[in-house]
């Protein structure tokens, strides 16, 4: 297979963190540009790419087929649309973009220019999502009534970055909420109804810093959940059933590995035995349950694979759905009542 030529736009934490080390490691893709300020920064992980500083100068490039999109949401659109017409694949990083008809914008314009748009929802390769998946799936807890899932952290201080300052795309729920909705849509699908609560809690705070949402499949609920003041270990997971529960502590493995420097490979998603969770089935001991591999390799490869076929592991229409659902939640949150998915769901 003939490398995919790649384009990296931004080369912040999200490009260093999540997408350079992947992309290094896989045969499938050769990065052949950055867009930049920080050339030295580039070229310590990228020592032949070509470094630019805008974007238009990126795309003058014939050769470049996917550009990669790590900037700030806010630019994404702009950004998405330039590529898209100069007949580029483009991948977003999640949330995709910050308004539904942004999004549908990008889709009819891919459609016109014969090109594929993807989203990089890594969550769906987290080693926690698919051990609970797979426990759903085999339906090992038998029938699931409630699934609870966390995303915490203890920064009660608001920090100088764009994510936390007043502006298009900022705050915790565009930043992890959007994981956590798009997991619970990938297992379930659509809610009937939400109810959300949107929260500015910490001294100073400019954007959202917690969110607590309810998803209701019939008698059968999901919660979400994030705030900025836990200290201390809370579940990742917790999923109960008819047969028993699965509770989860810890995160995911890749994303702090991969900020430490360590080499993408088959082992960076594998679960330390300590962080394995505990499964108690009814009149059975409880045992600790050996968490899947998690695999954000897979996700590029996916990509590779999809961007051949038309079948992207998370497409724009699957990022749509999620950003309904944020903002179904901000209007629950706003008006203090549960919403009907008829009223996202347009």
């Amino acid at each position: 297979m003939t490398p995919i030529q790649t384009t990296i736009v931004g080369f912040g934490f999200s490009a260093v963190t999540f997408h350079a080390p992947l992309l290094e490691a896989l045969p499938e893709f050769h990065v052949r540009q950055v867009v930049s300020r920080d050339a030295g920064k580039v070229h310590r992980v990228f020592p032949e790419a070509r470094v630019v500083t805008t974007l238009d100068e990126a795309l003058h490039d014939q050769a470049t087929e996917l550009v990669v999109i790590t900037t700030p949401t806010g630019l994404h659109f702009e950004m998405a649309k330039q590529a898209i017409e100069a007949n580029k694949h483009v991948l977003l990083e999640k949330p995709a973009v910050v308004t539904i008809e942004e999004g549908e914008a990008l889709l009819a314009l891919a459609e016109q220019h014969r090109v594929h748009v993807a989203v990089y929802h890594n969550r769906r390769y987290d080693g926690d999502f698919l051990t609970v998946e797979q426990l759903i799936e085999a339906n090992e807890i038998g029938d699931w009534q409630l699934l609870e899932s966390r995303f915490d952290r203890y920064r009660p201080v608001v920090r100088d970055r764009w994510r936390e300052k007043q502006g298009a795309g900022s705050g915790i729920l565009f930043d992890l909420g959007s994981h956590l909705i798009d997991q619970a849509l990938a297992l379930f699908g659509e809610p009937d109804e939400l109810t959300g609560d949107v929260l500015m809690q910490r001294d100073g705070a400019e954007t959202d810093d917690g969110f607590h949402i309810t998803l209701h499949y019939g008698k059968r609920r999901v919660i979400l959940r994030s705030t900025s003041f836990v200290q201390g270990p809370t579940p990742r997971f917790e999923l109960h059933g008819t047969r028993g529960s699965y509770v989860k502590y810890g995160m995911d493995p890749q994303e702090a590995r991969l900020a430490s420097g360590r080499e993408a490979d088959g082992t960076l998603g594998e679960d330390d035995p300590e962080g394995f969770g505990h499964l108690q089935l009814a009149e059975q001991a409880a045992e600790r349950l050996e968490t899947l591999s998690g695999n954000y390799l897979g996700y590029y490869r996916d990509l590779a694979d999809g961007l051949a076929t038309g079948r992207l592991p998370v497409d724009l229409h699957d990022a749509l759905k999620t950003m309904k659902l944020i903002e179904a939640v901000r209007k629950s949150s706003e008006d203090g009542r549960t919403i009907c998915r008829k009223e996202w769901d347009r």
